[in-house]
């Protein structure tokens, strides 16, 4: 009956709620409001309720006055209750705002101002103040459409007039007490985040400034001018900011008192206030140009906030602040016309040069003693720090360019040929990594003083780990540059090699081994001997964990890569055996978990070697992108040499994976070997073909898994067109697909991962030999049927394999006969699925894969496309209730239309999915 008379048993419920002496009458309206509240109906009422005529505004007022006397009740008693009671009057407000209720700031004020009832006043006006401050707040978090979000703005703004000037008078008045003071200021924390124009908040930002020196007062004064002066707005009231600067400047005497006394919250605050000015104003106060010596006062104090004393994140926690600020002003000046950049450069390029010193002071370490005391969360951020002034000095380069190298050297030779004056391994490492921090990422061939820090880094005592580490990293940041400058390899080679044994330089020092591996490879054959020794033994004593091991390897195949093929023997052989004995060992042994692990250690050693081992020379230009490298001079004539181990080692593999055939891991990592040594050998593999693709055959019909067929993908890609390679590629290949194809008869959903890689694996075959669908002994027809049950996978990277498979099957119609034909008798069902999909049944994040397989068969079976579309289309509630037979006809035609422009297609089936889900023209949909 709520529908049919919604108003009066509503209205006779608030009556008895607000007037009925009898509680139990109160407590039942209570009851019944509570559940009309949450009926559908509610929306029909509640407006009604609010609607002028003379019953429903005679209610709305009650309602009004209710809320007010109980907030003037409630202003001594629970804050809980003020807040929500404050809530629920602002919610009441924006909903009236500005028709039913105009003014209705101003009408807070006055009733609250009015003297009531014996209510204490301080009280009463501390209601006020959070009644006034939970409003904007309120609007913020509201959920009003659009259109009223502007309207509601607009009037909230008009209204700012009655809540300046008694938040001024508050502040003022010298009999105010702490707490309303604070609460003031909240007020204005939170009607500045409406964009309240800073010109008519002037006056109040000044009053804040005023009550920093009152520590009761400083957190939230200071929030209150972040807020003021961060609003996007403000940078229209140029006269305003200007008169800001001044009153930051004047507070440096009060910054300094806090440094001195320790006081960190205070530092913070003061530098939050000048880091937001310049942040935000940076420009506006640049194009200044009379008022450039106040400008250029704020960005010295912001300096003093970076080189504020004392360690991060210890002692102090201020300069982290201030980074961006750098970032900024660069930005800034770097953006003006050539000219006006060039005055700019003039005043402060030496502030750069300063602000390097500072960052470098900061970035030191303190005293051993003193670390030792931090806890790892304090050495975590203070490495997270490091980093950041790190990036700042790697943009910083951008402004200041090679002098700036030429002013670390200048400073790093004084410090190390200082005799007079020991200096403190700090000092040193910091210059280190200043030098570190923009080798790593700029290219610094050109910088003349590379050769002479060479030169001054073994004078380095190297008696502390930090410094070593850094010492370690700018090496290895210097590796390009060694190779084109080899000779001075021989200065830099031994640091590294010393620095392997020591385990807690692990990190950097097998790094910088990889890096200069990489690089310098033509010119480390007189070296080579001595780098196998050293690694060799670092690995037998296990000095390191096991993803630098990884790297070592790496290390030592680019190394090799660049020997005589009798050298890279010789040197595969003695490095090699020691793990082939334990590898043999422990084939013999009963699996177990610790035993599992050796092994996975060793197969992993083997592939990260023979990843980078590579003896053609490659052209290193065309190596760029994802083009695979061009193999310039041919390679020495014999076997290559890991394709020779491999072979030695082939029987004792197959002896390991005989006993873990059923474990994924070690499968994995016996696959990882094969694939990582095509991947870099490419052709150059071709002897181990036939046994590869046997051993992988009898792997897979035992134990299907994933590892296997990305192996045999990688065996097609390669040398599926090469005619010797062929037959066994071809054996290999209809192997895996009978086995495959008996997992999806006894049920595949629990084997996606296989399902992905044999999608992937089918894509390939299509792309790189089509003649592999021609054979007899492959059931295309039963591939097809598994690629249509893929696409029903909740699995999304299965489905986006399975689309692959697809778009490269559907091309084939015309020049493989199998292919013709299961299409032509099943395209209906491939049809059928891709619409399930689109219609709701699988991630909208898909939606593109399912048109490139629309768009192929548009493109290459036109007519049958047609007849399918609308047969499949046909049935009602399909592919989702919730679209009509006329927008399913669209949809069809426009797909129809669409032969050329894949983009388009994208689009349509975008639209049409939406409409499928019911979330067309939702908020939802505008974030798809």
């Amino acid at each position: 009956w709520l529908a049919f008379f919604p108003h009066p048993p509503c209205t006779q419920a608030l009556h008895q709620l607000y007037y009925d002496p009898n509680i139990e009458n109160k407590n039942l309206a209570q009851k019944w409001l509570m559940q009309a509240q949450v009926s559908p109906q509610a929306w029909q009422f509640c407006w009604a309720l609010l609607s002028p005529d003379k019953r429903s505004s005679t209610l709305y007022e009650s309602l009004k006055t209710q809320l007010f006397s109980q907030i003037a009740c409630f202003s001594s008693g629970s804050k809980m209750v003020l807040t929500r009671l404050c809530v629920a009057l602002a919610s009441l407000a924006l909903n009236t705002m500005p028709e039913a209720w105009p003014g209705a700031v101003a009408e807070m004020v006055r009733v609250f101002q009015e003297e009531g009832g014996g209510v204490d006043g301080r009280a009463r006006c501390l209601a006020l103040l959070e009644l006034l401050t939970v409003l904007p707040e309120e609007f913020q978090t509201s959920r009003l459409p659009q259109y009223r979000k502007g309207q509601v703005r607009g009037a909230l703004g008009r209204e700012w007039g009655s809540v300046c000037p008694l938040l001024q008078q508050l502040l003022r008045r010298a009999d105010s007490p702490g707490a309303v003071k604070a609460r003031v200021l909240r007020c204005l924390s939170s009607w500045v985040l409406l964009d309240v124009p800073l010109s008519e908040s002037e006056g109040l930002v000044h009053d804040c400034f005023s009550a920093l020196p009152d520590p009761e007062l400083f957190d939230t004064a200071v929030e209150a001018i972040v807020n003021a002066i961060s609003q996007p707005d403000s940078q229209r009231y140029v006269n305003t900011l200007l008169k800001l600067v001044p009153q930051v400047l004047a507070l440096q005497d009060q910054l300094r008192e806090a440094v001195q006394s320790g006081d960190m919250e205070t530092c913070h605050g003061i530098c939050r206030i000048a880091v937001t000015l310049g942040e935000n104003h940076s420009r506006t106060l640049l194009e200044q140009v009379e008022h450039w010596q106040g400008f250029l006062a704020l960005v010295n104090m912001i300096m003093f906030c970076t080189g504020i004393p004392g360690h991060y994140p210890v002692n102090e926690t201020t300069s982290s602040l201030t980074l961006t600020f750098w970032y900024t002003l660069q930005d800034e000046i770097m953006s003006f016309e050539l000219d006006r950049q060039t005055v700019y450069l003039q005043v402060y390029r030496p502030v750069y040069f300063q602000l390097v010193d500072v960052l470098l002071h900061k970035a030191q370490f303190p005293s051993d003693q003193e670390y030792a005391s931090w806890s790892s969360d304090e050495k975590e951020q203070f490495r997270i720090y490091r980093v950041d002034i790190s990036d700042t000095l790697m943009y910083v380069y951008e402004m200041l360019g090679a002098e700036l190298l030429s002013n670390l050297y200048d400073k790093l030779g004084r410090l190390l040929t200082n005799t007079e004056q020991p200096t403190s391994w700090q000092h040193t490492e910091a210059l280190l990594y200043g030098f570190q921090s923009i080798a790593e990422t700029i290219d610094v061939n050109y910088s003349d003083v590379i050769p002479g820090l060479i030169g001054l880094i073994p004078r380095i005592n190297i008696n502390n780990v930090q410094l070593a580490d850094t010492v370690m990293f700018t090496i290895g940041a210097l590796a390009e540059w060694l190779a084109d400058h080899p000779v001075m390899l021989s200065s830099v080679l031994p640091l590294v090699l010393q620095a392997l044994g020591n385990p807690d330089l692990s990190v950097s020092s097998v790094s910088t081994l990889k890096k200069i591996c990489r690089e310098c490879k033509y010119d480390l054959p007189p070296y080579a001997t001595n780098i196998v020794a050293v690694s060799q033994e670092v690995l037998i004593k296990q000095i390191h964990k096991t993803s630098q091991c990884m790297w070592l390897m790496q290390a030592l195949g680019f190394l090799l890569s660049a020997l005589p093929v009798e050298d890279i023997l010789r040197n595969l052989h003695s490095l090699i055996t020691p793990y082939i004995q334990q590898l043999e060992k422990l084939a013999d042994e009963t699996p177990n978990p610790s035993n599992k692990l050796a092994i996975i250690h060793i197969l992993g050693l083997l592939s990260n070697l023979f990843t980078t081992l590579d003896i053609s020379k490659q052209d290193d230009e065309s190596g760029e992108g994802s083009a695979p490298p061009v193999k310039t001079t041919p390679p020495p004539p014999g076997p290559n040499p890991v394709v020779v181990v491999l072979q030695q080692v082939f029987a004792l593999i197959q002896t390991v994976l005989s006993k873990w055939l059923n474990d994924s891991q070690v499968v994995e990592a016996v696959c990882a070997i094969f694939e990582k040594s095509v991947k870099t050998l490419l052709h150059d593999f071709a002897p181990m073909v036939s046994q590869l693709s046997e051993m992988l055959g009898q792997m897979y019909s035992t134990i299907p898994q994933a590892s296997a067929l990305d192996l045999t993908r990688q065996m097609v890609h390669i040398f599926a067109s090469e005619t010797d390679h062929f037959p066994p590629i071809k054996a290999l290949f209809e192997l895996v697909t009978s086995v495959t194809l008996s997992i999806f008869q006894q049920g595949p959903r629990d084997h996606p991962d296989i399902v992905d890689s044999f999608m992937q694996l089918q894509a390939q075959a299509l792309k790189r030999k089509p003649d592999l669908f021609l054979s007899e002994s492959l059931d295309v027809k039963a591939v097809f049927h598994c690629g249509v049950l893929s696409l029903k996978f909740p699995e999304a990277p299965t489905v986006k394999s399975t689309c692959l498979f697809f778009t490269e099957l559907l091309p084939h119609c015309s020049d493989v006969p199998p292919v013709a034909r299961v299409v032509q008798e099943d395209g209906k069902l491939l049809v059928q699925a891709v619409l399930e999909g689109i219609g709701g049944g699988a991630s909208r994040s898909l939606m593109d894969q399912f048109a490139e397989v629309l768009f192929c068969l548009n493109k290459h079976c036109f007519a049958l496309l047609s007849v399918w579309l609308k047969e499949a289309l046909q049935p009602p509630g399909f592919p989702s209730s919730r679209v009509t037979a006329e927008q399913k006809d669209t949809f069809s035609q426009q797909i129809l239309r669409e032969r050329v422009n894949k983009r388009r297609v994208k689009d349509i089936v975008k639209e049409f999915t939406l409409v499928c889900r019911g979330l067309h023209g939702t908020e939802y949909a505008a974030e798809y």
